[in-house]
């Protein structure tokens, strides 16, 4: 099997072009086809559908991208660590980040991360959505959610931990809720995403359950930033995770964190904060040099946690 076929095939996989495959690796545009077909050919499978429109990976394209890429990269890693055995890492190394998470802190640290290793190419995806990694192609993927046997190997760094929080001058005009069941006479702004409208949970120690508080305001949205404007702007209180807030906001008076010696949650049970990836991408010492830097660079508890 020609190993060069099998470059050009991940390569239309991922731009879903043979017109910009071909410009990628300098050669003729008929080049990558014949190649491409002539891989299909040997498999006795079509790997793409083709339209004057876009490429996109059949069924079985799709498996065979995910097999052939595991393959590929393992190959190429191999080589690089006898052609640069004291070489700082390289290469290309997927991540998969909730949206506002990676926005905020995750983005930083890959700047960080690539000024340590300048000659490694980093893809961030940032979804709210639940991926696979396998099926998606990720090699790291850092997830809030509860712990499940996921099948995936790597690190816990710590329970998500959230802030109550309203702007002094809302509290001036309100007063200061001294219970949870205050929250009930409360403008409460209120997150409403896929799962529907957000619920406000309490308890006072970690061996206790949670109990749900019914809230309600004037304002609801999909955009946690929206909402947390409208907290400063002094329009309400609102319940969101400890990494979502500059500690500058409360360092200079625009918000008060408050019930402060309650734990607080948008969930029922604790939602841990874990970098994970599938057991075969920890074969690489790239996966396992960037995994290792972000855990390091997030700690445990997360930075954010311990300002």
């Amino acid at each position: 099997m020609n190993i060069q076929a099998l470059r050009y095939f991940l390569m239309v996989s991922t731009t879903g072009s043979f017109l910009a495959t071909a410009r990628h690796f300098d050669v003729p545009a008929s080049s990558v086809s014949r190649f491409v077909a002539a891989l299909e050919k040997e498999l006795g499978q079509q790997l793409f559908y083709r339209s004057t429109r876009a490429v996109r990976l059949t069924e079985q394209g799709q498996r065979y991208y995910t097999q052939v890429r595991e393959a590929i990269e393992l190959l190429d890693d191999a080589a690089d660590q006898l052609a640069h055995r004291d070489a700082s890492i390289r290469g290309l190394v997927r991540i998969n980040a909730p949206e506002a998470l990676g926005r905020l802190h995750i983005a930083h640290l890959i700047n960080q991360l690539q000024a340590k290793y300048p000659e490694l190419s980093i893809e961030l995806t940032l979804t709210d959505a639940l991926i696979d990694p396998v099926l998606e192609g990720a090699d790291i993927a850092i997830r809030v959610g509860p712990l499940t046997d996921s099948g995936l190997i790597g690190k816990v760094l710590g329970v998500q931990r959230y802030r109550l929080v309203a702007s002094p001058e809302y509290l001036a005009l309100h007063g200061m809720p001294q219970a949870p069941e205050d929250l009930r006479t409360h403008s409460c702004l209120l997150y409403k995403g896929h799962q529907g409208a957000q619920r406000w949970y309490f308890r006072r120690a970690t061996k206790d359950k949670f109990i749900s508080i019914d809230v309600s305001g004037s304002l609801r949205s999909n955009n946690a930033e929206t909402l947390v404007a409208a907290a400063m702007a002094g329009r309400g209180i609102v319940l969101f995770p400890s990494w979502l807030f500059d500690p500058a906001w409360f360092n200079d008076g625009k918000l008060t964190s408050l019930l402060t010696d309650w734990d607080k949650s948008a969930s029922p049970e604790d939602r841990q904060i874990q970098i994970l990836s599938p057991e075969n991408r920890l074969r690489s010492q790239k996966v396992r040099e960037v995994s290792a830097f972000l855990a390091e660079a997030i700690g445990s508890p997360p930075y954010w946690d311990r300002a």
